[in-house]
């Protein structure tokens, strides 16, 4: 949400600029268009000084209006006054420049294609209401007499209109602001999809060359330190073995053998972080292997009464993977999910086929969330906010991922909850194991 809303912001404000430096030329433009026509200079300089002067003034309270606001509700509603003042402005530009035989309407479509890209598909498809309604209400008062354009009282009267004429001149506008409303909000939804995805591989490429970093050094560090420890856990064993019993002497070498296992797993996640082992990548069904995970996830002692389960799942899709990797990764990513939330909540596992060559699995909870300024640490080693836990579970998963060629993307947010995507090349033509 706290993302949505500074992406709104930032579209808001480069709007009130746009507006700025399209509306001076514009204005001037139709004081062009008028001179051909029987209005003073005067009314012409009167009305593009007062043209400049409201455009300016509404900048000006968009701008501190703009400052004042917090929350989506806020950025929302200046989006619309904007866009709905905007639109009677330009319904005032077609009334001063000929009403029925003005070519200003285009203008109705520039403010619905900027409205996608504020407010998406809904608010283009308002806005491509209000710009019908008004300019069929200009029209039809136009057409029974009740105003004229500023100028044309001589020229255009009620008599010249030809009712099917200004009916299907009223229709082909309306069909048309709605056309460039669906048009536009697909192209701002796949734009900001594109954006979406170029940011998310951005942050998976500066990863992987972090990482690659680390795990050149971690590898050989952790070699370096295991062949001591099993020597030293040997020795230990040995001394305990031969020692004549004494409980002191007992319980302190138990607890040195157990601090040495302990080390000893440790250093093995840190191997399976900086040098993942190859494993043997087959064919998987991707709705069977995540069924047969989960299934095994439900039985875990303590989740079941806290957890609920929602699969949306879909057959016949295969991915190239080591069963026991895609165990793992998912796995530590349903445990995360199981400690986020608190009492009582809901984890989603989700297939989703983006186009024929990829195939995205998303685990997502409605638990506590991870704040901002920890999102980007999330996948870096020992990086952990748990009382307990050393903080390589992500980064291993990411490693994981990362010798396959796929990747993994997270939104998330304080309150509301998380979501990791998985991102894996989906396999066409199927051989050998088919699990």
């Amino acid at each position: 949400m706290e993302k949505y809303v500074q992406e709104l912001r930032g579209r808001i404000k480069w709007l009130i600029l746009i507006r700025l430096l399209v509306a001076l030329p514009l204005i001037v433009a139709i004081v062009l268009f008028q001179i051909d026509h029987e209005i003073s200079y005067k009314i012409k300089f009167s009305i593009l000084l007062w043209s400049v002067f409201t455009l300016l003034l509404l900048s000006f309270l968009y701008a501190v209006a703009l400052v004042r606001l917090k929350g989506r509700r806020g950025h929302v509603a200046i989006s619309y006054l904007q866009i709905v003042i905007d639109t009677f402005l330009v319904s005032g530009i077609i009334y001063l420049t000929g009403g029925f035989y003005s070519f200003f309407q285009f203008l109705y479509f520039v403010i619905i294609i900027y409205t996608s890209m504020l407010l998406l598909k809904q608010g283009s498809l308002v806005m491509a209401s209000v710009c019908s309604v008004e300019y069929g209400i200009l029209i039809d008062l136009e057409y029974y007499g009740i105003i004229h354009p500023l100028g044309f009282e001589g020229e255009l009267l009620a008599a010249e209109f030809v009712w099917s004429i200004v009916f299907y001149k009223i229709l082909f506008t309306m069909i048309c602001c709605f056309a460039v409303a669906i048009l536009s909000s697909l192209l701002a939804i796949e734009i900001i999809k594109a954006r979406k995805e170029l940011h998310d591989m951005e942050d998976h490429i500066k990863r992987v060359e972090k990482m690659a970093a680390v795990g050149e050094m971690a590898a050989g560090l952790a070699h370096e330190i295991k062949n001591p420890l099993a020597s030293l856990s040997g020795a230990i064993q040995l001394m305990k073995d031969d020692a004549h019993y004494h409980p002191d002497t007992n319980r302190l070498m138990k607890i040195a053998l157990r601090e040495a296992d302990r080390l000893s797993a440790l250093l093995n996640d840190f191997l399976m972080f900086a040098r993942p082992k190859a494993g043997n990548p087959v064919p998987l069904r991707v709705d069977k292997a995540l069924a047969e995970i989960l299934d095994l996830f439900e039985n875990e002692p303590g989740l079941k009464e806290k957890i609920s389960l929602k699969r949306i799942f879909f057959p016949d899709a295969f991915i190239e993977i080591d069963q026991g990797h895609l165990h793992q990764v998912i796995w530590n990513l349903l445990m995360n999910a199981a400690q986020a939330i608190g009492h009582s909540g809901e984890i989603t596992v989700k297939m989703e086929a983006v186009s024929s060559n990829e195939l995205r699995i998303g685990v997502s909870d409605n638990g506590c969330g991870i704040a901002a300024e920890n999102l980007k640490s999330i996948f870096d080693p020992f990086f952990t906010t748990k009382k307990k836990g050393v903080g390589l579970g992500l980064s291993i998963v990411h490693r994981l991922l990362e010798s396959y060629g796929s990747r993994i993307d997270v939104e998330s947010e304080v309150g509301q909850g998380t979501a990791f995507t998985l991102c894996f090349k989906r396999l066409h033509s199927i051989h050998g194991n088919k699990n």
